[in-house]
C-alpha cells in the first residue's frame, strides 16, 4: 500500500528537492524565466503561486515565512515582495505560465519556459541596464588593449 506518499520525488532525497525547488524560485525570481522540464516546472508552480499570495499580504510574519522557505535570501524575498507583489496586486491568482518547447536531445525530456504570466516592468529595466554595463565594459577593455598595444 502507498499510503502518505505526496508530491513528486524527481529522483531526489528531500533535501536535494528543497534545494531543486529553491533554486528554480530563486531562478524565477531573479530572471524572470526559466527553462525546465515539465515535471519540476508543475512541482515548483503550487509554491510560487502560495509565495506571491503571502507577498501580497506583506505581513511581518508572511515576509519570514517566505524568507525561511528561500533559504534566508533577502535579495529574493525583497524582490519577491517589492517588485512582484505590486504586478499582482490586482490579480488572485495565476501568476505563473507554463510554455511547452521542445524535447530535451538527450533524454527526451519534455522542456518548458516556466514565466511570468505578464511582463515585469522591473526585471525587463534591469536586463537593459545590464545589458548597457556589458557594452561599456567592453568598449573600456578594448580601449585598454589598444593603448597597450601603442
Amino acid at each position: 500500500m502507498k499510503k502518505k506518499v505526496f508530491g513528486k520525488k524527481l529522483s531526489r532525497d528531500v533535501s536535494a528537492r528543497r534545494d531543486l525547488i529553491r533554486s528554480l524560485i530563486k531562478g524565477l525570481v531573479e530572471h524572470g524565466l526559466i527553462t525546465t522540464t515539465k515535471q519540476k516546472a508543475k512541482m515548483v508552480r503550487n509554491d510560487i503561486e502560495k509565495m506571491v499570495v503571502s507577498a501580497k499580504e506583506g505581513s511581518i510574519s508572511s515576509r519570514r515565512r517566505v524568507f525561511s522557505f528561500l533559504g534566508n535570501d533577502r535579495k529574493t524575498t525583497d524582490k519577491l515582495f517589492g517588485v512582484i507583489a505590486k504586478e499582482f496586486k490586482d490579480r488572485k491568482s495565476g501568476f505563473t505560465r507554463i510554455v511547452s518547447l521542445a524535447e530535451r536531445k538527450g533524454d527526451l525530456a519534455q522542456m518548458v519556459r516556466f514565466e511570468w504570466s505578464q511582463k515585469m516592468a522591473e526585471v525587463e529595466k534591469e536586463k537593459a541596464v545590464s545589458k548597457k554595463a556589458e557594452v561599456e565594459k567592453k568598449k573600456v577593455t578594448k580601449e585598454k588593449t589598444q593603448n597597450k598595444n601603442k
